[in-house]
């Protein structure tokens, strides 16, 4: 273990989580550093075929939240 992040071990539960999303904050502010993998972008440009194939094959945004959220409920009960 990294003995120069050894506090971070003794935060509290929230504040830990506070500490990921403060993290996450700041890599989401440099997008551009993040990096694609390769098979990330043979997966974008597969999807991006199958999409112009067939542009209705998919589903909106909206749709695909509602699924998600009704199989997340389904599953809570």
């Amino acid at each position: 273990m990294n003995t120069e992040f050894t506090q971070m071990f003794e935060l509290t539960l929230s504040e830990k989580l506070q500490l990921l999303e403060d993290l996450w904050d700041s890599i989401a502010q440099i997008p551009e550093q993040i990096p694609v993998l390769d098979w990330q972008k043979e997966e974008l440009t597969k999807r991006k075929a199958t999409y112009l194939q067939n542009p209705g094959s998919g589903s909106s945004w909206e749709a695909a939240k509602e699924r998600i959220s009704n199989s997340t409920e389904a599953k809570a009960s």
